[in-house]
């Protein structure tokens, strides 16, 4: 029992909106009516019956009534709590993963808190939003991905020229980010055939979803299926349920057709949709309406993140979203669409193509720029090159992996958006020289 109450986690049991204590203090209460009762019994018969000398011992009645009282009082609390934790152990055993080595109290602990987390909407596509995403689920439960189904190449682009079904590449990625089932379900989701004949280059995730599409009767609900059977956080959505085709204009005025062709051809001036008046996913839209913060980025700009916001119905539910808007600047530039680019660089080609439009209350950009990335990557870092841009504040935050300075870390970039969602009072007021942070998450906690 000392090991039990030494344990960090015991104090847990006892936090605001774990729906635990009024239970415990019900049972108490359950257990003295039924003490109550017993001791009438007793008072009888300690009237009617002469019990043998050890009896005498056995109750303490060499100590005083009120000393024993309180040991009696001490002694069932402590044979009730151990029971009680023994009992949910035995009963939750069946649906615990001990490989996961997680606690009961964890567990409760984590749906309690997770639901009490911000309505976050995270818009984009690609690596970069997979990586935000695996680390906001760790703050909150209420995250919805807004992805782009442009993708028209490998996996993606064969089964969509194959089968007609919708590009899944950028919502497979999302859902295994977002996974909440053994890893060893998400690495299988990302598995991808080395060789094959019609297998090789697929992705499993890919496959199971165009299947999926099939059993379900449609995208939409082949993708909320597959969320529910991995257990997805939060849910994932495309911006649209039709297709198209994202083309883009070069520098020398050609066209091009396809996002494959266009990550091939690079120095991208300008990119469209084909057809231009698509209309936006409306569970999507209402997403972003009843959001608390809403996340554009980070991923390529071209052919990530500007894909979801040309379509029109999206872009709209942003500009009126009462939310806080957060656009998540590059930690690197990106060969053929973003060559020596800035901060100041990437939010203006925003604007470009959003016809003028500046929604974003804020632009999160990594301030963590001292090391040289390698020539081959043709890369740079994105440097800060303004404090303000037409309305919206730049905050500074080290958000880059040290392991690869090319993509953001996906605690650092979880922890500075939680900590400007909750500080955003104090951001607005600050200087442009004070917008750095660095403290700690201000975390949604539980009561």
């Amino acid at each position: 029992m000392r090991q039990l109450i030494k344990d960090p986690s015991f104090i847990k049991w006892f936090y605001f909106g774990m729906h635990i204590k009024r239970w415990l203090l019900l049972l108490l209460i359950g257990v003295a009516v039924m003490g109550l009762g017993f001791g009438y019994f007793l008072r009888q018969a300690y009237g009617t019956y002469t019990f043998p000398a050890w009896v005498y011992y056995a109750t303490l009645q060499f100590v005083p009534r009120i000393v024993r009282g309180a040991l009696f009082l001490v002694a069932s609390l402590g044979i009730i709590g151990f029971s009680v934790w023994k009992l949910n152990q035995s009963l939750l055993s069946a649906f615990i993963k001990p490989e996961r080595n997680e606690s009961i109290v964890d567990i409760i602990y984590n749906h309690r808190y997770l639901r009490r987390g911000p309505k976050i909407v995270v818009i984009g596509g690609g690596t970069g939003l997979s990586t935000l995403l695996r680390g906001l689920k760790e703050y909150t439960g209420n995250i919805t991905a807004i992805v782009s189904i442009a993708d028209d190449g490998g996996s993606s682009g064969r089964l969509q020229r194959e089968l007609g079904a919708l590009p899944a590449g950028d919502i497979r990625k999302n859902i295994a980010a977002l996974a909440d089932a053994e890893p060893l379900m998400s690495r299988l989701f990302e598995y991808r055939f080395s060789e094959g004949e019609g297998l090789e280059g697929h992705a499993f995730g890919n496959l199971f979803i165009a299947a999926m599409t099939n059993v379900a009767g449609n995208f939409e609900e082949a993708v909320r299926e597959t969320s529910r059977v991995l257990a997805v956080r939060g849910q994932i959505l495309p911006a649209t349920l039709s297709a198209l085709t994202l083309c883009a204009r070069t520098a020398d005025g050609s066209i091009v057709r396809g996002e494959s062709a266009i990550t091939e051809r690079g120095h991208v001036k300008e990119i469209y949709l084909d057809p231009p008046e698509i209309k936006a996913n409306p569970d999507a839209i209402r997403a972003i309406l009843q959001a608390d913060l809403v996340i554009c980025g980070p991923g390529s700009l071209m052919t990530s993140v500007l894909p979801n916001l040309l379509v029109e119905g999206i872009r709209r539910a942003i500009d009126v979203s009462p939310a806080l808007k957060v656009y998540v600047c590059n930690v690197a530039t990106q060969h053929g669409e973003t060559d020596a680019f800035n901060v100041s660089d990437h939010y203006h080609a925003l604007q470009e193509h959003l016809k003028g439009s500046s929604p974003f209350d804020f632009v999160l950009a990594n301030s963590n720029i001292e090391a040289v990335l390698p020539e081959e990557w043709h890369s740079e870092p994105v440097r800060v090159d303004s404090g303000t841009l037409e309305g919206a504040r730049i905050v500074k935050a080290d958000v880059i992996a040290e392991e690869n300075r090319y993509r953001h870390d996906s605690k650092k970039l979880a922890d500075a958006l939680i900590r400007l969602y909750y500080e955003r009072n104090q951001m607005a007021d600050a200087e442009p020289e004070q917008m750095d942070i660095e403290r700690e998450p201000q975390h949604a906690g539980v009561g």
